[in-house]
């Protein structure tokens, strides 16, 4: 079998994969009445903003969209929430202004089109690095992710966009190809979801050489695109920092929808929050307790993370290790939800390349990178929704709390133990390990020969 035909059997399994999470998001946004939320939150915020208005008070976006036909139900109490209260940057319209100048339904099926794309592309080409050391599982690994990205379609959330330009951004870099599309690509997604990218960027900030070069090129990049949007944005709503803010302090409150506690209106569903707040709440639900333990756990792994990075000389496989242990953190350290976790797509090259060295750690980092993968994904976590949704949580006792974080929500966990492995295989890794200079051809040449 040669390179070409493994591609081309890899691109059309890709395909299917997340063809079938295109089909089926596309029932779930047709059964529901709130289908396409995240869209049309952003749809509308940009809309409101071409129609010189600002988006960011509260009810602005609202009036666009029932001026505009829109009509609102007491079953649409999420798309009200999304539509009265804008806690997107001002960047994301750099993104969705041209959809918005386009109708509801051309915009909708443009924006799918984007993110099914954008989204292949970024998984064929961890698959292509991943493969080089183990095709199999790399292609079993990605195809799982893209098979469960329902809610990520059904929703038509920024995050599919946003986490394959940085998957795209971050392979450009590594392979230093198509650098100018890279930084580009990283540029937008630092400006629509920094909390998803920024800790992708910061590795190249700290890896020094060119490296930090091309993370000063995107810093300036999304610098230029903030500047161009608040200047466009400032005379229209000159207090949109402000309201901003408010928007933000209302979703995160107790009860809110961005709240990460149990009394939080999205606390067990699949849109469910992942970040370790989540689990630390379980026990003692009080912000000022689990925000502060939640950054000084994963505030200390960063730190040593990034003094790891900042005096490592770059490879490729110390590249691909750092991303590994950088991207279970990023979940954990903020929130998050499920559509965020397709960025593991960044540990499948890692975990190719520890079972490809034959070792007995292999197991383990196929076992932490599947768990990691499979907990995050829709299928899996729907049916641990389902099995648990009599669980209740119990308000005194630490053993039966912990069971019952366990069962309930056991992706934090899973995610913790996960950026643990991959920081310990980091700081074991050899500094002086460079790349070898061999070509994609090269480099699967020998997997090839295998499967001929």
């Amino acid at each position: 079998m040669n390179l070409k035909r493994m591609q081309r059997i890899a691109l059309f399994w890709l395909l299917l994969c997340c063809g079938i999470s295109v089909l089926w998001g596309y029932f779930l946004e047709r059964g529901s009445s709130i289908g396409e939320l995240d869209f049309k939150g952003v749809y509308y915020d940009a809309r409101c903003l071409l129609q010189h208005g600002d988006p960011y008070k509260e009810g602005e976006p609202l009036r666009v969209y029932q001026a505009e036909g829109g009509r609102l139900q007491p079953s649409l109490e999420g798309l009200w929430q999304v539509l009265k209260l804008d806690v997107y940057l001002p960047t994301t319209n750099i993104l969705i202004a041209p959809f918005a100048m386009l109708p509801w339904k051309l915009a909708l099926l443009l924006w799918m089109s984007l993110t099914v794309g954008t989204l292949v592309l970024a998984a064929f080409l961890m698959w292509n690095f991943g493969a080089s050391y183990a095709p199999v599982i790399s292609g079993c690994l990605i195809c799982f992710i893209l098979a469960n990205s329902e809610i990520l379609f059904a929703s038509g959330n920024t995050a599919g966009v946003v986490v394959s330009l940085c998957v795209v951004a971050v392979w450009c870099f590594v392979r230093d190809r198509f650098v100018i599309a890279g930084i580009l690509c990283l540029a937008i997604s630092l400006a629509i979801k920094p909390h998803d990218a920024g800790f992708v960027w910061l590795y190249f900030l700290l890896a020094g050489g060119v490296c930090r070069k091309r993370a000063l090129q995107t810093l300036l990049v999304t610098v230029a695109l903030a500047l161009f949007i608040i200047l466009w944005l400032a005379p229209i709503a000159p207090h949109w920092m402000q309201e901003w803010q408010s928007n933000l302090s209302v979703i995160s409150a107790h009860g809110g929808i961005n709240d990460p506690s149990p009394t939080s209106t999205s606390g067990r569903n699949g849109g469910m929050v992942i970040d370790l707040q989540s689990t630390i709440s379980a026990f003692r639900d009080d912000p000022r307790i689990y925000n502060p333990e939640s950054y000084l756990v994963c505030g200390s792994l960063l730190l040593v993370w990034a003094v790891r990075a900042l005096r490592s000389r770059f490879s490729q496989r110390g590249a691909w290790l750092a991303l590994a242990a950088a991207v279970p953190l990023t979940l954990l350290v903020t929130y998050h939800r499920p559509y965020d976790a397709k960025l593991l797509l960044l540990t499948v090259p890692a975990c190719a390349m520890l079972w490809r060295e034959g070792r007995p750690i292999r197991w383990f980092a196929l076992i932490v990178t599947a768990a990691g993968i499979i907990s995050t994904s829709d299928i899996p976590l729907t049916i641990l929704l389902v099995l648990t949704k009599d669980v209740h949580m119990p308000t005194a006792g630490w053993p039966g709390q912990l069971l019952t974080v366990l069962l309930t929500r056991p992706i934090p966990l899973i995610l913790l133990t996960m950026g643990i492995f991959y920081l310990w295989i980091y700081l074991r890794h050899d500094p002086a390990q460079c790349y070898t200079g061999k070509s994609e051809g090269e480099l699967m040449a020998p997997i090839a020969a295998k499967m001929a």
